[in-house]
């Protein structure tokens, strides 16, 4: 099977209209949203070069944009997407878990150089560059990072040379409907894809978002990758890799990658902007890594100096109860935390451990104050 991964060439908009691999993938997106008929699987079939034969594609699409037009709307949302490099505070948590020297991609949201990207790569951050196609390095500073939906903004402190990317309604995809995936960096690309679900989604480490967006095939450089629909507009930011994109419990398991979807990023941008995060992540924090497996809840892992562990929890502890509700899913678990009250309070957890129950009071902590922050950022 072709690969659909296409390397961006280290230069602007005048280079990628002369780059036969990359004009085969775009014009390859335009042509599947326009005729309709063309999928996935067939694309990948076909050979990436100036010479293949391409689909048939209607002169204009179903909401009046032209393959030409769109052409030109994919390639412009391929060029507002850039690197994003960080070095994290050398005492930071999160290190822990993403390590303190972090790469990724952003994309460029407003023309003053607002960069979206998922939060996890500039949590407590000491530094961080943008990087261009062309290697340049600038330097840019946090903004927000959200706790709640996982997004991160930098802002560029020097003029960006790129046009933003319009935003999107990721609302309106469907199920298999043909998208472009563009990260940036030294190692860019750009390669076709397919939603394939919208569902929610839970987090081991406590996190829950809505209808988030699942994709296939797989990419490996998906943190802060840009999602974008057949006209060039931002749907989505890329977060994880996940084992089974479908989500089914059946023995049907399909790699792919997870996306925050824009419309969380929507409402509360405004908010971001000024005060570094949203109202919603202002919320209790217990410092637990869990998993959910046959309707029970378990934990697996334990933050050091964190409130679970303050208050004795373990691995392997099964969460039966929070506050007295039920728990059978991560889902659960992690709305009932949130929705029990202030950010710091008393949570009571029923667990069960070697089999026999207990009961545990854990003083829960907001999570945004147990953040390193490094000085001017």
């Amino acid at each position: 099977m072709t690969s659909l991964l296409s390397h961006r060439p280290r230069s602007r908009l005048r280079h990628l209209l002369s780059a036969p691999r990359l004009r085969w993938c775009l014009t390859m997106l335009a042509a599947l949203a326009s005729a309709g008929v063309w999928t996935l699987a067939q694309a990948q079939e076909a050979p990436p070069s100036e010479a293949a034969a391409q689909p048939p594609a209607a002169s204009t699409t179903e909401g009046g944009m032209s393959e030409q037009e769109r052409m030109l709307a994919l390639r412009r949302a391929s060029d507002a997407v850039l690197g994003v490099e960080v070095l994290a505070l050398s005492n930071a948590r999160s290190n822990a878990a993403v390590g303190r020297e972090r790469q990724g991609s952003g994309v460029v949201i407003d023309d003053n150089g607002l960069v979206l990207t998922i939060g996890y790569l500039i949590v407590e951050a000491e530094q961080v560059q943008l990087v261009l196609d062309d290697q340049r390095r600038l330097p840019a500073r946090v903004v927000a990072y959200d706790v709640a939906t996982g997004f991160g903004l930098v802002q560029a402190l020097t003029p960006l040379p790129l046009s933003p990317a319009p935003m999107g309604d990721s609302t309106a995809l469907r199920d298999g409907e043909p998208i472009m995936i563009v990260s940036g960096g030294d190692g860019g690309a750009v390669s076709l894809a397919q939603v394939i679900s919208r569902r929610p989604f839970s987090g081991y480490w406590e996190y829950q978002i809505d209808q988030a967006v699942f994709t296939v095939p797989p990419r490996a450089d998906h943190s802060g990758a840009a999602l974008f629909n057949a006209e060039g507009q931002l749907l989505g930011v890329g977060s994880l890799l996940v084992a089974n994109a479908l989500g089914s419990d059946d023995a049907t398991r399909m790699p792919g990658n997870m996306f925050v979807p824009v419309e969380l990023l929507k409402p509360i941008l405004a908010e971001l902007r000024s005060r570094g995060s949203s109202t919603a992540s202002r919320r209790a924090w217990l410092g637990l890594n869990c998993m959910e497996r046959d309707g029970q809840v378990q934990v697996l892992r334990v933050n050091s100096e964190s409130p679970a562990e303050v208050a004795g929890l373990q691995p392997g502890d099964r969460i039966e109860r929070i506050d007295g509700a039920n728990v059978q899913s991560l889902e659960q678990l992690w709305k009932q935390l949130w929705s029990g009250g202030q950010a710091e309070r008393e949570v009571t957890l029923d667990i069960r451990r070697d089999g026999q129950p207990r009961r545990l009071t854990v003083h829960s902590v907001d999570r945004m104050t147990t953040l390193s922050k490094a000085e001017g950022i």
